[in-house]
């Protein structure tokens, strides 16, 4: 079964995301911090990362960042979720290595199919090489 790590500070999205995407036949790791979901990311290497920017502390941005630069989790595909709609915004988190960029609030249909792509291509981004 494939596994997608959740973050995503706001508690009530954060469960309508977990319930929806169990019901799609997905393992589901979650944390409502940035720093919880590193940990996450690191002992379990799920199969994809959906990640929540920004956030109070460590954002998407900084998240992103931590994991690429990891050996174990670089090559893990990376959605930033965010309410920031701006290219700039967008075109930032793309150069920072994001797979791919979602606007909130989205369809829950959208995200499904995202993660679908994702999980069934890997991640584009160059690997880690150490």
């Amino acid at each position: 079964m494939e596994s997608i790590l959740l973050i995503e500070d706001n508690r009530d999205f954060l469960e309508n995301l977990i319930e929806f995407l169990e019901l799609e036949g997905y393992h589901i790791l979650s944390a409502n911090n940035e720093e919880t979901g590193i940990e996450l990311a690191r002992k379990f290497i799920p199969n994809l990362i959906i990640c929540d920017h920004p956030n109070p502390g460590v954002n998407g941005h900084e998240v992103l960042r931590t994991l690429t630069n990891s050996a174990s989790t670089s090559g893990i595909p990376f959605i930033i979720s965010t309410t920031l709609s701006g290219k700039k915004d967008r075109s930032d988190a793309l150069e920072l290595g994001a797979d791919d960029y979602i606007i909130k609030p989205y369809d829950l249909g959208m995200i499904l199919a995202m993660a679908k792509n994702w999980l069934k291509t890997g991640s584009k981004r160059q690997t880690y090489i150490s």
